[in-house]
């Protein structure tokens, strides 16, 4: 199946590695331009130097934070590309914490960390993709919005602040061609599933194999599931042939979440 994504420009958040690594490289073997992000320079290059040697899509990047730098990579990515067709809105996950023992003081600056910025960089690429009759806004969050994960209690609520945005923003641009759409991660094999793995094995006082071992038996598949399987479905929702997909946030765990 043709995507379309031939010669799209990309906009990839937090994409050194892992899930956002994986989305880039992805749009790239589809044939998409990416502008890739995120606070580590050394492995941005590395991530962008294994895109361009692979062909077709190239990439490009840019070091910055996030937080305070949505300006500077909107402006960045706009000239290195001429323009954004894809917004993939991927942000680093909070610290791990119970809801009785997060610090009331917390909740501000993670929000500001990892919830504006998209609100943010959505308002300055949105124009344009109006302005051209083709967008994407894809969402990356966590199965927890639907069914809130222990110990993730701030990711819980936070991602779910953007899953009411995403879907209001989505009703409003449909007609100019425009989706929004958000993609939960279940059991993902990445960095940060280890690092959470780690967390609550210190939590139960258990071994992080373990807590992977009773992990995995929930997961339906029996598995966590490859990077490349979850950039696939990303790749699918940024494509023109999702063009009647929007206001939808689609599951890619394995079964794990077992509501309807």
């Amino acid at each position: 199946m043709d995507l379309g994504l031939d010669g799209k420009r990309a906009l990839v958040l937090s994409s050194s590695r892992g899930l956002g690594r994986g989305i880039a490289e992805a749009l790239a073997a589809e044939g998409a331009r990416v502008f890739m992000t995120a606070r580590s320079e050394d492995k941005l290059k590395a991530a962008a130097e294994a895109i361009n040697a692979r062909g077709r899509g190239q990439a490009k990047f840019m070091a910055a934070d996030l937080k305070t730098g949505v300006t500077a990579i909107h402006e960045a990515a706009v000239a290195a590309l001429g323009g954004i067709d894809i917004l993939v809105a991927n942000t680093g996950g909070p610290p791990a914490g119970t809801a009785l023992s997060v610090e009331p003081d917390s909740w501000t600056p993670q929000f500001e960390a990892m919830v504006v910025p998209v609100f943010r960089l959505a308002s300055l690429v949105l124009p344009g993709m109006q302005k051209a009759g083709f967008g994407r806004i894809l969402v990356v969050a966590s199965s927890g919005i639907v069914q809130p994960i222990p110990n993730l209690v701030m990711s819980n609520a936070l991602r779910s602040s953007i899953l009411g945005w995403a879907k209001t923003l989505s009703g409003e641009v449909a007609k100019d061609g425009v989706t929004v759409n958000m993609i939960l991660p279940g059991r993902i094999e990445t960095d940060r599933t280890g690092e959470l793995d780690a967390a609550n094995a210190k939590r139960a006082g258990k071994t992080v194999e373990q807590v992977a071992e009773a992990a995995r038996a929930a997961i339906p598949a029996g598995r966590y599931g490859d990077v490349r399987e979850f950039a696939d479905v990303a790749c699918f929702l940024a494509s023109a042939r999702a063009s009647y997909v929007t206001g939808s946030a689609i599951r890619v765990d394995g079964g794990a979440i077992r509501s309807v």
